[in-house]
């Protein structure tokens, strides 16, 4: 009985690794995804100031 519940847990612990190894690469990805988008957004932010000659993220200078 020994030998399966050995067997059981290293099985267990495997998934276990699996797991928590694609959660991390999913974590990885959307953080890139995250500082894409952000970078996207300031870039619009800063032509969309340009374009209407005025502050809308309120730190005192448009289009920066």
């Amino acid at each position: 009985m020994g030998i399966f519940w050995d067997l059981l847990q290293q099985d267990e612990l495997e998934k276990q690794q699996k797991q928590a190894s694609s959660i991390e690469d999913r974590v990885q990805l959307l953080e890139t995804e995250l500082s894409h988008t952000k970078d996207l957004l300031k870039k619009t932010l800063i032509a969309l100031e340009t374009h209407l000659s005025k502050d809308i993220d309120g730190d005192g200078i448009a289009g920066a």
